[in-house]
Formats: structure tokens, sequence, C-alpha cells
């Protein structure tokens, strides 16, 4: 583990989605400000262990939900993590439904995605280098199979697999977008922060897992979806979610001997 900020690492990183906004989980806690060549993070970088694991979380939208999706320093999150020396990402999100398997409390580990976003930095190879990534296969296969037993092991509602539409947002979706994007595209998750998040982290070279929790059925059932129900729905999940997320932790071995995230910049610089 390397990093760039002297004694100070970690070798997870958290970055808490709607309703997950505070590291209280983990013990020896402590906060630092990391400076990144992109500006600054969504909020302090809370440095804390659990498991026996260093643990870095950073509230994705900052503490009360002050940044909206659109507006999130994507860059400065991952390079801050990276920095850090942490080597695995865990990603709790909100997302809605676009299939009627996908219920209002569910747990989603999406192994795909489809990219609708328009006016977001995502790439750290803006220039002097050109790099092609691939995200084929866009998540950590590894963390992706502990999530997905971790789930299992604590028989929560759950499903491994599935597409993740990723739209710029703010505003929601309308009903013709909604249909389009569950009879046409076949999507079964949408959301608005996937994107460009995990393909910084493949840049980055760090593992990454989505965690996602299903607060709605979007708007293809015709009725409307709103913030005030998205809220509700996570709250009753939120203790969920941080056993999750503790039950991963204390899963992750050492290495990363099962994946080859960590190489994943060969063959992509031309």
């Amino acid at each position: 583990m390397i990093s760039l900020l002297g004694s100070i690492s970690a070798e997870i990183g958290i970055l808490g989605g709607t309703g997950i906004y505070s590291a209280e989980m983990f013990n020896d806690l402590t906060e630092i400000k990391v400076h990144t060549p992109y500006g600054e993070t969504s909020d302090s970088v809370s440095i804390g262990r659990h498991s026996n694991k260093s643990i870095a979380f950073i509230p994705r939208h900052g503490k009360g939900h002050r940044i909206p999706p659109h507006r999130i320093n994507y860059r400065a999150n991952i390079w801050a993590l990276k920095s850090l020396g942490v080597t695995r990402i865990l990603a709790p999100s909100a997302v809605g439904s676009l299939n009627t398997r996908y219920k209002p409390g569910d747990f989603v580990i999406p192994d795909q995605f489809i990219d609708l976003t328009k006016q977001r930095a995502c790439t750290f190879y803006d220039g002097g280098k050109v790099c092609h990534i691939s995200v084929a296969q866009p998540f950590c296969p590894e963390l992706t199979e502990i999530a997905s037993s971790s789930l299992k092991e604590l028989s929560f509602d759950s499903h491994s697999g599935g597409t993740y539409i990723c739209i710029e947002g703010p505003r929601f979706s309308t009903m013709a977008e909604s249909k389009y994007y569950r009879e046409v595209m076949n999507a079964e998750i949408i959301g608005m922060t996937l994107i460009p998040e995990c393909i910084l982290a493949r840049e980055a070279e760090i593992c990454y897992v989505s965690l996602s929790t299903v607060t709605d059925y979007d708007v293809w059932t015709e009725k409307p979806v709103n913030s005030k129900d998205i809220i509700n729905i996570l709250e009753d999940n939120v203790s969920k979610t941080k056993k999750i997320i503790a039950q991963i932790i204390s899963q992750i071995p050492n290495g990363r001997d099962k994946c080859t995230c960590s190489r994943s910049l060969e063959n992509s610089i031309l």
C-alpha cells in the first residue's frame, strides 16, 4: 500500500451515497483535508478502522447532502482516495428500479452500466497522455463476489447482476424516458452517481463495487417518484447498508490476486 500523504494511509475507501453521510460506524476516527489537482473533495476525509483494516470515508454529496449529482467532484474524490493508498472502493448509492423483481428496499450489485451523462469530467487523462481504459467488465469481480455472498449471509433481499443506467440529473426521468430505459435498453436500475466514479476508479487501478439500494420504481409504473419517498426508504435501510459494508470489509483479503484491477493501465495508455 502506497500513500502520497506520508504516515496517513488507508486500504479501503467508502464513498457514502444518499443517506450515508458519516463514518460513525468506524473506530479511531480522525478527519483530514486532502488537497488534489482537481479541487476540493466532496467533504473532509474521515480515516478510521474496522476489522483490523484502515478505512477512508468521503460522503459523496457532502455532509447534509449539499452537492447534487452533476456537481460532485468525482475526480477529486477518487484522486484523494488513491493518494491515501486505497486499493478498494465500496460505493453505496440510491437507485430506482426498472424491473418489477427489483423492489424498493432491495439491494443490487450491478455488473454493467449504460452511461447517459452529458457534461461530466470522466477521465484523469485530458492531455499529454491518451488512455483508453477497458470497462468491458466495469466492476471488480472479487469485490462483486464478496458483496453478493455477504448479502446472502445477511439474508437481505438482493440481486447479483443488473444493468445500471446513469443519467445526468438532478431531475428525475420523464415517463417516456423511463419506459424507454426499461423496454428498449432492458436495464434493471437507474441512478445518477455511478458515472464517472467507477471509470475513474478503474483508471486509478482501484477495485470498485456498487452497493445499490432500490428506493422506488422510477416513473414507468405511472406513479411519480419524489425525493421524500426515496429518503424514507433509505432511512429504513441505513442500518442494513452499514451491516453490509461491515460484512464486506471483514471478508476482504489483503492481497489482490483474483482480479486484474491493479493492472488496468497495462496496454491502455498510448
